[in-house]
């Protein structure tokens, strides 16, 4: 079996029995990766995104950790040695702050000290450099599944219904047709309902872009939605805070 040893390119990995189910509910998972080395990154980034995942990566450990407590995310792979923050002092925040949440650690740290450290601190797997994509791309796919069977597939905000598995919406009673992309953008605002969320924030998680001043995908996108959501003498409930962002809720 094929391993990474560094910088790998070209298609990720895939054996001939690691077909997907379409009603799987490891699909449609968000992942977060905290992986310094580019070449991973974008090696792993692109196996999980061929298992249906959406994924957002960071580069240094104080980036990921931000991402990581903001929320939204079902699942996190996370390289120790990172700059800015230590992958194990990481691991200790987000067990005691989100402790549901699955951290997968893949790392060079390899010695047995290292492995009951990470364990310790709160991963649910630890996976050492190099490394066989085949084996992570299980690995998530199965605590993916058993978060799943512990938390409702079925999201709701004011009127508006998500099935995170089947990926449908209805508001009101009536199905509304989505976009992949729209889809995933009103999932982070339900994710977050209640919640002022920026521009800045739905780029990164939704489009995978830093911040970008020059672009209105966002504000596009939002304006998508609220045609599609919206009934007759009832528009849909994501409000304008200006000059931050959007907020999904019942009432202004």
């Amino acid at each position: 079996m094929s391993t990474v040893a560094s910088v790998r390119l070209g298609e990720p990995e895939r054996s001939a029995g690691n077909v997907v189910r379409a009603d799987d509910p490891s699909r449609g998972g968000r992942v977060l990766l905290i992986e310094d080395e580019a070449g991973i990154a974008d090696f792993v980034r692109r196996g999980l995104e061929g298992e249906g995942l959406l994924v957002q990566a960071a580069a240094d450990g104080i980036e990921g950790e931000r991402l990581a407590l903001e929320g939204g995310f079902d699942a996190v792979v996370l390289d120790l040695m990172l700059p800015g923050r230590p992958g194990l002092e990481i691991l200790g925040r987000l067990h005691s702050e989100k402790p549901s949440l699955p951290v997968i650690v893949l790392t060079a740290r390899g010695e047995v000290e290292d492995r009951v450290a990470g364990l310790d601190a709160g991963a649910v797997d630890y996976l050492v450099k190099p490394f066989s994509l085949a084996e992570l791309l299980a690995r998530v796919r199965a605590h993916l599944r058993v978060s799943a069977r512990s938390h409702p597939s079925t999201l709701k905000a004011a009127d508006i219904e998500l099935d995170l598995i089947t990926r449908k919406v209805r508001r009101a009673g009536r199905t509304i047709a989505l976009s992949p992309t729209e889809f995933e953008l009103l999932s982070y605002l339900v994710h977050h309902r209640g919640e002022v969320v920026s521009r800045e924030q739905m780029l990164g998680a939704v489009w995978g872009y830093e911040h970008d001043p020059a672009t209105n995908v966002v504000d596009v996108y939002i304006g998508y939605l609220r045609r599609k959501l919206g009934l007759r003498g009832d528009p849909a409930p994501i409000f304008t805070v200006r000059s931050v962002g959007y907020r999904l809720g019942e009432t202004s």
